[in-house]
C-alpha cells in the first residue's frame, strides 16, 4: 500500500507542478474572448503528500483527476493547469503554502485539504484574497461557521456531522454509557463534541474522554484506561495509518469482543486492508460506504480502478465531488473563469450527482447528505442503513 501511495504521489508531482506562463494584458484591461478560451485555469491543489495522511492525499487527487478527464481534461472548454504543494498536515506551515499558490503562482481556485488544522491556516489568506477555494476534506466546523464566505466550498462534509448520529446508533444498540477517544487537535475535538450532543439527546452519557497528541500512536496507556474504566462501549475518531494502529492495538489489547467499537467512518476507511481482522464487526458513520449498489456510484467505481488499479474510498469521492463542483460552476460560465459571480451562483445552487448519493448545498456551501451506518465485513465498509437522512451541519456562526 505505501510503495502504491508513494508511485502515484511521485507520478501526481512530476506531471502536475508547472511554471506560470501568463502575459499580463493590463490592470484594467480584460483578454480577448478567444484568448481567455486558450488559457489554462489555474489549479492550486495543496494536501498531504507524505506523513500520515498521504494515502488521503492521493486518493483525493485521483478523484479530482478523474472528474476532470471525464470531461475531456476541458471544464467549460478549458484546459487545467496545476500547481502542487505538499502541506505536510502541518498547520504552522499553512499560511505560507496558501499564500504560494495564491499570491506567487496566482491560482484561479484551490483545491485542499485534509487536516483541519491546516484549513483553519489556510482560511485567513485564502478569504482575504478571494480566491475561489473547494476544500475536498478537512471538516473544521469553523470554515462553514464563523468563517464561511461566497467564496468558499466544501465537497465533503463538516466534523459535526460524521459523528452527531452516531448517538442514535448507540441508543439503538442499548449504549447509554460509552468512552471517546481521539487526537487532540481541532477535528478531533468537534467530533467529540458532535457526538457528544448527538448522545445527550438520546439520554446518553459520555463518561470519559480520552485524547492523544496529534499524530502520536502510542495508544497502550489509554487502552489500559478504556479496560479499567468498563464503558459499555467506545467511540473513536482516528484516519489514516493513526487509524490502522489503532485498530490493531485495540485487538491487541483483548478489547475487541469485549466492548463493542463504533466510530467515525475514517476509523476504518482505506485501512481494512492493512488491519486484517481487527477491523471486523467495528460499526461507523459516515458519508459513503461499500455495496451503495447505484448506478452513479458502480460506473465511478468501475472508472476508478481501471484508472489507477484500486478501489476507490470516501477520500476518493470528495476528490470526484471536487472536480464535479468546479466543472458545474465553469460550465456555467463557458469556461470564463473571471466571472465570480454567476460562476459561484451556478455552483452554491447545484445538484451533485455524486458516487455517495446526490446532495446540495447548504446557505454555508456545506453539503446536505446521508450518513450511513457502516460495519466492517471482511474488506468492506458495508452499508447496512441510513442513519441520518440528509443531514445538513447548523452551521453556527455563518453570517455569508
Amino acid at each position: 500500500m505505501e510503495d502504491r501511495v508513494e508511485h502515484e504521489r511521485r507520478e501526481f508531482l512530476k506531471g502536475g507542478t508547472a511554471i506560470a506562463a501568463t502575459a499580463a494584458a493590463g490592470v484594467l484591461l480584460r483578454a480577448p474572448a478567444a484568448l481567455a478560451q486558450q488559457a489554462k485555469v489555474k489549479v492550486g491543489v495543496m494536501l498531504p503528500y507524505t506523513g500520515t495522511f498521504a494515502a488521503l492525499g492521493v486518493a483525493i487527487t485521483n478523484g479530482f483527476r478523474l472528474a476532470i478527464e471525464e470531461r475531456g481534461g476541458k471544464p467549460g472548454g478549458r484546459e487545467i493547469e496545476y500547481f502542487t504543494v505538499d502541506d505536510e498536515s502541518n498547520p504552522a506551515k499553512a499560511p505560507e503554502n496558501a499564500n504560494r499558490l495564491v499570491q506567487r503562482d496566482k491560482v484561479d481556485v484551490v483545491i485542499g485539504t485534509v487536516h483541519s488544522g491546516v484549513a483553519m491556516g489556510m482560511a485567513k489568506v485564502i478569504r482575504e484574497a478571494g480566491t475561489l477555494w473547494i476544500n475536498p476534506n478537512a471538516g473544521a466546523d469553523e470554515i462553514t461557521g464563523p468563517l464561511c464566505a461566497p467564496n468558499i466550498f466544501r465537497s465533503s462534509f463538516s466534523n459535526w456531522q460524521t459523528t452527531y448520529a452516531l448517538g442514535k446508533v448507540l441508543k439503538a444498540r442499548g449504549h447509554r454509557n460509552p468512552v471517546f477517544i481521539t487526537w487532540k487537535y481541532a477535528a478531533g475535538e468537534q467530533v467529540l463534541a458532535a457526538f457528544n450532543e448527538g448522545l445527550k439527546k438520546e439520554g446518553g452519557t459520555l463518561i470519559r474522554e480520552l485524547f492523544l497528541p496529534f499524530p502520536q500512536v502510542e495508544f497502550q496507556a489509554l487502552l489500559t484506561e478504556i479496560a479499567s474504566i468498563k464503558p459499555d462501549a467506545v467511540v473513536a475518531f482516528f484516519a489514516g495509518a493513526g487509524a490502522a494502529k489503532f485498530l490493531k492495538d485495540y485487538q491487541a489489547a483483548g478489547l475487541k469482543g469485549k466492548i463493542p467499537l463504533y466510530g467515525s467512518g475514517f476509523l476504518t476507511e482505506g485501512v481494512l486492508e492493512a488491519v486484517g481482522d481487527a477491523a471486523e464487526g467495528v460499526e461507523t458513520t459516515l458519508h459513503y460506504g461499500d455495496g451503495l449498489d447505484t448506478r452513479k456510484d458502480n460506473a465511478f467505481r468501475l472508472a476508478y480502478a481501471k484508472a489507477y488499479r484500486m478501489q476507490p474510498d470516501v477520500y476518493a469521492v470528495q476528490g470526484y465531488d471536487a472536480g464535479q463542483l468546479l466543472a458545474v460552476g465553469l460550465e456555467a460560465v463557458k469556461g470564463d473563469i473571471g466571472s465570480k459571480a454567476p460562476m459561484i451562483k451556478a455552483m452554491e445552487t447545484a445538484r451533485i450527482d455524486s458516487p455517495r448519493g446526490a446532495w446540495t448545498l447548504s446557505r454555508a456551501h456545506n453539503p446536505v447528505l446521508d450518513i450511513y451506518l457502516r460495519k466492517a465485513v471482511g474488506k468492506q465498509n458495508k452499508v447496512m442503513g441510513i442513519a441520518w437522512k440528509a443531514l445538513a451541519d447548523p452551521a453556527r456562526g455563518c453570517r455569508a
